[in-house]
């Protein structure tokens, strides 16, 4: 039965796109549960409709270009879909969700006001209050706005991507004019702060005090109307190379296209008529379904970190102080600590500090010689590019790969690596065909006329401020293989990259996914043959084809195969005779998942990776990964017990995915479990 499946049949497979739309319907979900602090409600609606702006910039395009060209396409392991009922499916699960991000900021505007932080319409104001807002707009609105006419004597405006606008409708001696306006939102606050007359906070939207005094702009005119718009262009840029320029200048060069590039998207306040929305679409070339009306509450709500990041810890969750093992502590030596054994590092439950202390120990430190990193997404902080500086200045060698085409990080790398370049750091920008997403560091010491290499692997970034916010794992050791290993992939991303041994780790897009597969396969043949077999992988994406494949052999083999996937999964779970052998959970909580951890039985002997890679072709094939193995059979039981365990158990912020692509509450067996709780109230526990 088995050789007659074609596991690459796409009824076989979850469609991407829709994958991705449902991981956001899961975010949307946390801002909608009332057990769920207010302003961490009100934070991950502003994670949802930043993740939908995304997913137009990046992904929508592509399925337009492919739409008009009415050609069929491949999308990840969906293959052969029409992609106009595709986007007929997009467009029906955009509707749902921006109805939904609606009604809920309906809810959480309301819960603000007993909250005592008011959001006010213009007309609620008391006359003191509207007296303070007019001033505002005299003060500090008026001068920033340049209205726009739109006729034949002016050519139609170019519109910034996600910028907010007025569409202003005139009247002017029996002539209906037509008139485009920017709001000045990042200039000025979207939320406008104004004078309280009640204890608490009161805000108006900058928005509404535009409209409120657009007659200020036309005067001697009647405005018949005013209404709210945004547009969303496409920001997947293409980086092109020639001869004739380097990657950083063509970087550069490519990040002037992306707030021109086309159109793919027009949200329209709802009241706007029919002609207006007509006229803007025309000028934007785009179609009726690419055009989406909306209520005021239901746009730009990206803005909302506004709200979210006030500082009312009575309406966030309860703040904790991470672990810190006194091994790993300010008075500790921390390059004995690691030389003595493999630190295992759980953040944010752990502190990023201990990262940061290592890197400062090593700027500081006369025996270290040299400090290599791979840096992707530093963030405004900038703690371990002053490290690095430190240490150059001292006089070690310094040497940073920098991933310059980090989606929308790539103006901040391009000036970091030019400030690091000016002091002598060694820069480099990896293979020009393949990004670097690895999280490498690696610092050399002198000790008793022998040189050890210290290195740290990871599954996030350099960046102070995302480790406190996502939850990953990071690895601390002085073990010499695996150590030479990590300074040997450092000698070809700075110098030819290409196939090279490595005894310990996993390289992509050489070994990695043949190495996974070949693991997966063993597990199989492990069940058929009466021996011990099992598989759990936890993982932000489950989207490549030949993986997918594999697991659907290894369940119909026998293999029990548990599944922690965050956010894209294109594996159907729960299909008779094909994937009944699988379960696929998502967790969505208070802090984003983002560790990786691939666990194979192996008869008894298992075996456990983990780094930065996840299960997608773009992981696998086109960007440089490392997975590291846990070699010390404690710490990779502790791990399991304590880490992935604890994730397969959570029934309080996991959803099950189904097999027709929706992820459903998991039943409440038992007693309720919260994994993240788990782990701020048993931090540390993994080290044993």
């Amino acid at each position: 039965m088995k050789d007659r499946i074609d596991f690459y049949n796409h009824s076989l497979y979850i469609n991407r796109e829709l994958s991705w739309l449902e991981f956001n319907r899961r975010c949307l979900a946390e801002a909608g549960d009332p057990n769920v602090p207010l302003l961490e409600r009100v934070k991950f609606l502003a994670i949802a409709y930043g993740n939908m702006d995304e997913f137009f910039m990046i992904r929508v395009p592509g399925l337009l270009q492919k739409e008009e060209s009415s050609s069929l396409m491949a999308i990840g392991p969906d293959v052969y879909r029409d992609t106009k009922a595709l986007m007929s499916e997009i467009n029906v699960s955009v509707d749902s969700l921006v109805d939904g991000y609606e009604a809920c900021w309906d809810k959480l505007r309301k819960e603000l006001y007993e909250n005592n932080l008011r959001i006010w319409d213009i007309d609620s104001l008391s006359d003191a209050q509207k007296e303070w807002v007019k001033e505002y707009y005299r003060e500090r609105v008026h001068p920033l706005l340049t209205p726009l006419a739109l006729d034949i004597s002016h050519p139609f405006p170019f519109i910034s991507s996600n910028s907010l606008n007025v569409a202003v409708k005139i009247d002017s001696r029996d002539e209906i004019k037509y008139a485009r306006l920017k709001v000045p939102v990042g200039i000025l606050p979207r939320f406008v702060s104004i004078v309280s007359e009640s204890p608490g906070m009161d805000f108006v939207l900058l928005e509404d005090i535009v409209k409120s005094n657009i007659g200020a702009l036309f005067p001697g005119m009647k405005v018949a109307g005013a209404y709210i718009f945004r547009v969303t262009r496409n920001a997947d840029i293409k980086v092109t190379i020639d001869e004739a320029c380097d990657l950083i200048s063509a970087v550069e060069t490519s990040l002037d296209s992306r707030d021109a590039g086309f159109p793919v998207r027009m949200m329209a306040e709802d009241a706007m008529p029919f002609e207006m929305i007509s006229l803007f679409g025309k000028n934007l070339e785009l179609r009726e379904n690419q055009i989406h009306k909306a209520s005021l509450g239901g746009m730009l709500l990206t803005d909302l970190w506004q709200i979210a990041l006030l500082d009312i810890p009575s309406l966030k969750e309860k703040p904790f102080a991470p672990y810190v093992p006194k091994e790993l502590g300010e008075d500790a030596c921390i390059f004995d600590s690691v030389k003595e054994k493999d630190w295992i590092l759980f953040h944010p439950y752990e502190s990023f500090d201990i990262v940061l202390r290592f890197l400062n120990a090593a700027a500081d430190d006369p025996n270290v010689q040299s400090i290599k990193i791979c840096l992707y997404r530093i963030g405004k902080d900038h703690s371990v590019i002053d490290a690095l500086e430190r240490a150059r200045m001292k006089g070690k060698t310094v040497s940073v790969l920098m991933e310059l085409r980090a989606k929308f990080d790539e103006t901040n790398n391009i000036y970091l690596a030019r400030e690091l370049e000016k002091i002598g750091v060694h820069m480099v920008y990896g293979p020009v065909d393949l990004k670097v997403h690895s999280k490498l560091l690696q610092v050399v010491r002198l000790e008793n006329d022998k040189l050890t290499r210290y290195t740290h692997m990871s599954s996030g970034n350099y960046n102070t401020s995302t480790a406190k916010q996502y939850s990953d794992i990071s690895f601390l050791t002085a073990d010499k293989e695996m150590g030479e290993d990590v300074g040997e992939l450092f000698n070809a991303l700075t110098g030819v990259f290409g196939p090279r041994e490595y005894r310990r780790i996993l390289v992509a897009p050489t070994a990695l996914k043949k190495t996974l597969i070949a693991k997966i396969r063993r597990e199989s043949e492990n069940s058929v043959g009466g021996r011990k077999a099992y598989i759990a992988m936890k993982s932000n994406g489950l989207v490549d084809s030949d993986i997918i494949a594999e697991l659907y052999r290894a369940s119909i083999a026998g293999v029990k195969i548990d599944l922690n996937i965050r956010g894209l999964c294109c594996l159907r779970p729960g299909l008779a005779g094909i994937s009944d052998n699988i379960r696929v959970i998502s967790i969505v909580d208070r802090f984003l998942e983002h560790s990786r951890i691939y666990y194979f039985e192996n008869n008894g002997d298992p075996e456990m990776y983990m780094g930065s890679s996840d299960m997608m072709p773009r992981n696998l094939i086109a960007r440089v990964e490392v997975l590291f193995p846990i070699t010390d059979k404690k710490m990779l039981k502790r791990i399991k017990k304590n880490i992935l365990d604890i994730h397969l158990k959570d029934n309080v912020k996991a959803k099950e995915l189904r097999s027709d692509g929706r992820c459903v509450p998991i039943g409440k067996r038992g007693r309720k479990f919260r994994s993240q709780q788990w782990f701020i109230d048993n931090r540390g526990i993994w080290h044993g």
